[in-house]
């Protein structure tokens, strides 16, 4: 039974991809996107069931399929495993993807391929349960590549407008970079361990085993890297901000359930083999606060909607990766669930405000927008203080616990996560003030359209507020019971922060960095009304933050011009050669052609002459062989 719902859990989202994107064309709209909605929904209420009893027995659900492969003494498993780790990421992966397919039944209801986006929407699901459910590194290789592939198709979906298309590639480009390191660190893996198994691997860890170290530590490098590309974090970030092409569910998909979380996953998995390599942990810490503080500070100044939240989702990742550099996996994971919550809010939220906008996503052509939008004003507010970090908020609770991690362990990392921290609280009001409060900026003919969303959008949005609010329940204080669930699969032994005056006192600074930040987005949006300029009145430090630090540009420059100048230069050479070759071959039978003509003079007498002295050659040849 239990084998049958796991692959019912897996194959659910798979189905639906299959009926849309083969007979999609023939089902109505409400139908395609029903059908893709319950697919993901039978994933989440069977991973519920599992979810519960994994709890209750404290067992992980183990099921092995067929041996894949066999290569001397090394073996690999098409197996899946149901451990409390991967049970809680399945639970928001199928929980909030169920909701967000949901809302996509209204947001993309006029879309003439929309059978074809919950076929894609269905597929992503599909390879991010395969990524999460797989018992070794090669089952979660082929849904790591899956995801990549889908990242591709729904950040191009809109294909006929060349950008989108651009932000594509750029995205599957700059994750294959990250892939390769991946796929690097698995091999080392296998080398070492003759295993790709989690449990087996583990198990030679922990059983003490002798391993080459200076192989670990090349190998937990490369699949850092791997998780700096599906994670964007520096230096492969700028493919996230650009993903925004796609539509704003898939934004969503991306950003809170699926791709960009796989990174931490992948890392919390593979704890025991970090745990044994501290230097590369170091550069897991410092890269995450480094990418928090510069994407903090780009987001200051963005004024489209969803690149703003985009630039928050780098950041946040990057306090993500600060707890897994310090061996907090526990707090990594608090904050990945509590960010799922508050950022697919924000990304459906902003949806339904450029839906309401009939496509307009320039935050300085909105405002005045929660007289009419109170819903999505609503729980955009709550999700909004959520990732500020106040309390009662789920944010304040995951984002506290990781800047009281920093602080016991490093000082100067606390420092500038918490300025990342107060940049977050500043740049969301900022984007909250400006969307929804004072007067409205756009034109007329937007500001007569101007309505609430409908249901099918305003519904996950309410469920998803209630959970950015609710959410930090799981994780109190000197009451986790997270803490308690991921026991077994962590193998350093998990902190337990004891309330003193010093963890008060961090609290506070905290809370009171948040404010800070929110005081001074008042008193600029609301108390002097600011509305950020056109780009050609952005001028100094502010253009450089607006134009990203001209990352892309440097990139550009260094690298893209590079290659492109010699692809240029072998095409060049290759064509030289190549048509030299051809041409030469066509010159030398043209040169046999012109001499073999002369003897093509219509004498049928000097015909036959040739013909017999040819047959007599031939006798003669055969006699004298013999």
């Amino acid at each position: 039974m239990e084998t049958n719902l796991a692959l019912l859990l897996l194959l659910a989202p798979f189905a639906g991809f299959l009926i849309n994107i083969f007979t999609g064309k023939k089902l109505s709209r409400n139908l395609s996107g029903t059908i893709g909605s319950l697919a993901v929904a039978v994933s989440f209420a069977v991973t519920l069931f599992f979810f519960l009893q994994v709890n209750n027995t404290g067992n992980a659900v183990m099921v092995d399929l067929f041996e894949w492969m066999t290569l001397a003494n090394f073996k690999v498993n098409f197996a899946f495993q149901l451990d409390q780790l991967s049970l809680l990421w399945l639970m928001f992966v199928t929980g909030i993807g169920t909701l967000i397919h949901i809302y996509s039944i209204s947001y993309m209801h006029d879309d003439e391929n929309l059978h074809k986006f919950f076929a894609y929407l269905n597929l992503f699901v599909f390879f991010m349960i395969t990524l999460v459910m797989g018992s070794n590194l090669l089952i979660m290789f082929i849904g790591w590549e899956g995801v990549g592939l889908c990242s591709y198709l729904l950040i191009g979906f809109w294909y006929k407008n060349q950008d989108y298309n651009d932000a594509a590639k750029k995205a599957f480009i700059m994750n294959r970079i990250g892939d390769l390191g991946f796929l690097i660190g698995i091999f080392i893996i296998g080398y070492l361990f003759h295993s790709l198994d989690y449990n087996v691997i583990k198990s030679a860890v922990t059983s003490g085993a002798e391993i080459d170290m200076m192989w670990v530590g090349v190998a937990t490098l490369c699949l850092f890297i791997g998780a700096c590309g599906k994670s964007a974090q520096i230096p492969l970030y700028t493919w996230l901000p650009d993903a925004m092409a796609g539509p704003t569910p898939v934004s969503a998909l991306i950003h809170a359930a699926t791709m960009v979380t796989a990174g931490i996953f992948m890392i919390t998995r593979m704890n025991f083999l970090f745990d044994l390599t501290p230097d590369v942990q170091n550069i897991i810490a410092i890269v995450g606060v480094v990418t928090s503080l510069i994407a903090a500070s780009i987001g200051l100044v963005q004024n489209d909607i969803k690149k703003v939240l985009a630039y928050s989702t780098v950041s946040q990742l990057g306090l993500m990766f600060l707890a897994l550099g310090l061996g907090a996996y526990n707090v990594a994971v608090f904050h990945v669930i509590t960010h799922a919550f508050f950022k697919a809010c924000l990304f459906l939220g902003s949806g339904s405000v450029i839906h309401a906008m009939h496509g307009e996503q320039d935050m300085r052509y909105m405002g005045g927008l929660r007289k009419v939008m109170k819903v999505t004003f609503i729980t955009f507010l709550i999700s909004t203080l959520a990732i500020s970090g106040l309390p009662p908020f789920s944010g304040f609770f995951s984002k506290d616990e990781i800047l009281m991690t920093a602080f016991h362990h490093n000082k100067a990392l606390w420092v500038i996560a918490s300025v990342a921290s107060i940049m977050t609280a500043f740049y969301m009001f900022r984007l909250l003030y400006l969307t929804f409060y004072k007067d409205f900026r756009g034109t007329e003919e937007q500001k007569h359209h101007l309505h609430e969303s409908p249901g099918l959008i305003t519904f996950p949005l309410v469920v998803l507020a209630i959970l950015a609010l609710v959410g930090g329940a799981i994780s109190l204080p000197g009451s986790s019971w997270l803490n308690e669930y991921l026991a077994p699969v962590l193998t350093r032994e998990i902190e337990h922060h004891h309330f003193g005056t010093t963890e008060y006192m961090l609290m506070g600074v905290a809370v009171i960095g948040a404010l800070i930040g929110i005081g001074i987005a008042y008193v600029k949006y609301i108390k002097q009304a600011a509305v950020p300029g056109q780009d050609s009145e952005i001028t100094g430090f502010t253009k450089i933050l607006y134009n990203k630090l001209y990352v892309d540009e440097i990139y550009s420059a260094i690298i893209v011009k590079p290659i492109y100048a010699l692809a240029g230069f072998f095409r060049n050479v290759t064509e030289v050669a190549f048509s030299g070759f051809i041409f030469g071959l066509g010159r030398l039978a043209n040169a046999l052609g012109t001499s073999g003509k002369t003897i093509q003079n219509g004498s049928i007498g000097f015909y036959l002459l040739v013909f017999v002295l040819g047959i007599c050659s031939i006798i003669a040849y055969i006699f004298l062989a013999k």
